[in-house]
């Protein structure tokens, strides 16, 4: 920070008494650069969850968002494939941005429709160029964020084609299962976390090959965004943009009665947004020494990902933060009067 901007005692306590009097105003800061570039990479055409982030980060002006990756599903995860699901992804993207009627204000790019079937078998796709300019540009303002709600298809394949990119750039990515000694699964959890499963190669690759330093929101810490549908009638009502993600995940609902009519679904009252800690540990950062200070993470070296999938020890790895909890309060507050404020 300049000594032009940097908040004295003296300035700090004038703001105190102005806001002891009734005449402190919430600063912009217009003039002050965002805190970084973020990526965002999520398989949009799936859970309706990365559309919630998605519109979040929008309305975020601490992020500059350089770029928008549709990213695919799985091959096999029990829902109808088209074979072009990041394709989709991407059409989905501009879909919300018509919405909010910000069409063409962000690039969008498709990833690969598929995972990497080996290191020497993979098809890179227009997003994998993409990412290696942004990471490899110099001069750029903030440092660059590489925030995955999905599968790591694409960045794995950005570093198979560049692999300097790996310390001019950050992972925060949703997925993986519960580290030991810090979690637990929960009740009937899959073998190999969804996420994950998406492409687990490309797990291996980012976390056992590259250099990238790694902010892991793992299940656990990912379960824990429950947000209630009494706040998505709420959220229904805020206008365009909150009529648009409830009728997502009341679209996806209903796909879900219909592929899957004899399943006993419990009757509950919740719906996990399992991306939006990607808004928490980008855009909502403390103001003094800036880092998301209200969320618990432990720091351990990078395991290693073994081919089932499981976590070996490596004491040897780059340090990682894996987050343990998630300030669900900030989040949901900020995304709640970010969406009120777009439809006012």
């Amino acid at each position: 920070m300049s000594a032009s901007v940097q908040l004295t005692r003296r300035s700090f306590a004038a703001l105190t008494i102005a806001g002891a009097l009734g005449g402190f105003r919430v600063p912009a800061f217009a003039a002050a650069p965002p805190m970084a570039r973020v990526i965002l990479d999520n398989d949009f055409s799936g859970d309706p969850d990365g559309l919630f982030q998605l519109a979040q980060h929008l309305l975020s002006p601490s992020v500059d968002i350089p770029l928008i990756v549709g990213s695919h599903l799985p091959d096999s995860s029990g829902f109808p494939n088209s074979g072009h699901t990041a394709s989709e992804a991407a059409a989905k993207v501009h879909e919300l941005l018509d919405v909010m009627g910000r069409s063409d204000s962000v690039p969008v790019l498709a990833g690969s429709n598929r995972g990497i079937v080996t290191r020497g078998n993979h098809d890179p796709s227009p997003a994998t160029a993409a990412i290696v300019a942004l990471a490899m540009r110099e001069n750029a303002a903030g440092p660059l964020v590489y925030a995955a709600g999905a599968g790591l298809t694409e960045l794995a394949l950005a570093w198979i084609a560049e692999p300097r990119i790996g310390p001019r750039l950050k992972l925060i990515w949703i997925g993986g299962q519960e580290h030991p000694g810090l979690a637990y699964p929960p009740p009937g959890a899959d073998a190999m976390e969804f996420n994950q499963s998406i492409d687990p190669l490309a797990a291996q690759i980012i976390f056992n090959q590259s250099d990238i330093d790694i902010w892991q929101v793992p299940r656990n810490a990912y379960r824990q965004m429950l947000f209630s549908n009494a706040e998505l009638r709420e959220l229904e009502q805020s206008g365009p943009l909150g009529r648009y993600l409830v009728g997502e995940i009341t679209a996806l609902a209903g796909m879900i009665e219909r592929i899957m009519p004899d399943y006993p679904f419990p009757r509950s009252e919740t719906y996990i947004l399992g991306d939006s800690p990607l808004v928490t540990l980008t855009a909502l950062q403390s103001f003094f020494q800036p880092d998301p200070s209200s969320s618990l993470y432990a720091l351990r070296p990078t395991p290693r990902i073994n081919a089932a999938g499981a976590y070996e020890e490596n004491p040897a790895g780059r340090p990682m933060r894996i987050y343990t909890q998630i300030d669900t309060r900030l989040t949901f507050a900020d995304m709640m009067a970010k969406f009120r404020e777009a439809g006012a």
